[in-house]
């Protein structure tokens, strides 16, 4: 059934969009799915007022590629922020490279749909001037532009941590403890200004963080059964909580649709849990494994959105940006290739509604490492084994073969069971080399990331 039913004609009232993208938090982290660790009673009372995603992907297992693909609607290859020479696979700061401004953005496509359009929290694609989220479609930005573990460091040329609105650095280092509680705070009070206009709030979460240790206010500090990590992830809920009820409040729930997701997988080491947990997905985060791509995802909406369901069908991080644009009645850019798809019958629950992805494509960085397509995923032989879990267990390359549906935890490869399929998706996997490229290779259908000359830190000015 094509969005058209779900959008909005000329007399009603512009749905609103809010997407919450936690930083690094595992498929198993909170209770919707599976976590016994985490209290997460704000997360349950979504499930059950929403609907889960359980195949629900972002494009790359590490946060600057995941984050240009939901921007953008495209596989971070296509739009040049899967990798660059300077960084590498994530942006450090007073790099020269950002997203092009050149490139639509989810936030300009509602732009000009009349939305008033907002980003707390965590940015992570350019901290130069103009890639900055105020000259990517974003009316005001209040948060850290890059990851939260990117701290002073002299050798680097990395300044203390900035906090930032708009365009200024307004405190560094910031306090990173009270962080969550902050952003909530100011990304309630950005919905109560625009209550009465459709808008769209891109709320990134910090947390829980990267490599360093998580950070929670001292409301939580100390308080879960998991370390830092799960005091971190328990704030999150907090702050879930605090958003479903102030909407409820404002009298506006019913016309905001609300999804809760994460960047990629959180970055488990050896299987230890105060790091995360991506169970009973195989694999850690900055991988290409399920557990780097398939992230924890609940929609949102009282009344359009059906109370305590479950969508199993593939979707993805890409999908947003066509699914808002139809939703606001509005229209994608003619002149460049989206790679996401409109998935408003699966967000509402439509009987029968399948996934639009007939293939879906796993990278690292340049290098192409697996497809999925229906239940099947391939891994592909790899010169270099970085990366790809699976290969560096079994000590050799070779094809692998999972059914992701049936075999949630990847531990059986049937490969040699199923000679028809391997051969299907490795034609779909040339397809992508030719597109999107590969290792060595540039693909045809590959855009250029932005990039400026003498690229300066952000620092507190007086």
């Amino acid at each position: 059934m094509p969005s058209e039913l779900y959008a909005v004609d000329k007399a009603e009232k512009k749905p609103n969009f809010i997407i919450i993208f936690c930083d690094n938090l595992g498929y198993g982290d909170i209770e919707p799915f599976g976590s016994t660790l985490h209290r997460t009673p704000n997360l349950n009372r979504m499930a059950k007022e929403g609907r889960k995603f359980t195949h629900f992907y972002v494009t790359a297992g590490v946060c600057t590629p995941s984050r240009s693909s939901i921007m953008t609607g495209c596989y971070s290859q296509r739009v040049g922020m899967h990798t660059n020479p300077r960084d590498g696979w994530v942006l450090f700061p007073a790099s020269p490279y950002g997203l092009n401004p050149s490139e639509v953005t989810i936030a300009e496509v509602l732009k000009e749909q009349g939305y008033a359009t907002g980003i707390v929290g965590k940015w992570h694609l350019g901290d130069q001037p103009e890639f900055l989220p105020t000259r990517q479609g974003f009316d005001w930005f209040y948060g850290l532009p890059y990851s939260d573990n990117m701290t002073a460091n002299k050798k680097r040329g990395w300044p203390p941590l900035p906090l930032m609105e708009n365009e200024k650095v307004i405190e560094a280092p910031v306090d990173r403890d009270p962080l969550t509680k902050r952003l909530t705070e100011r990304a309630m009070q950005w919905i109560a200004e625009h209550k009465d206009e459709p808008f769209f709030l891109y709320f990134p979460q910090a947390m829980p963080g990267s490599t360093t240790t998580p950070f929670a206010s001292p409301a939580f500090k100390g308080k879960s059964k998991n370390g830092p990590w799960g005091d971190a992830v328990e704030e999150l809920d907090w702050s879930m909580g605090v958003m479903m009820d102030q909407l409820i409040e404002l009298g506006i729930a019913e016309n905001t649709f609300v999804i809760w997701t994460s960047d990629n997988g959180a970055p488990i080491n050896k299987g230890d849990l105060r790091r995360g947990s991506n169970l009973p997905l195989y694999g850690a985060g900055y991988t290409s494994s399920e557990g780097a791509f398939r992230v924890p995802t609940i929609v949102w909406q009282p009344g359009k959105v059906p109370a305590g369901t479950v969508c199993d069908e593939l979707a993805t991080t890409m999908d947003l940006l066509p699914t808002f644009a139809k939703l606001a009645g509005g229209k994608l850019p003619k002149n460049r290739k989206i790679d996401g798809h409109d998935i408003a019958p699966l967000l509402f629950g439509e009987a029968e509604e399948k996934t639009p992805y007939e293939v879906f494509y796993f990278y690292h960085q340049q290098q192409l490492q697996a497809v999925r397509s229906g239940p099947w995923k391939l891994f592909l032989p790899v010169s270099s084994e970085r990366m790809q879990l699976h290969l560096k267990k079994k000590g050799k390359t070779e094809y692998l073969l999972f059914n992701v549906v049936e075999d949630i935890t990847s531990e059986h490869n049937v490969a040699a069971e199923h000679p028809e399929i391997v051969a299907r998706l490795k034609r779909f996997a040339e397809e992508a080399r030719e597109d999107l490229g590969d290792t060595g290779k540039r693909g045809a259908g590959q855009r250029l990331p932005g990039k400026v000359d003498n690229p300066v830190a952000q620092v507190l000015k007086d």
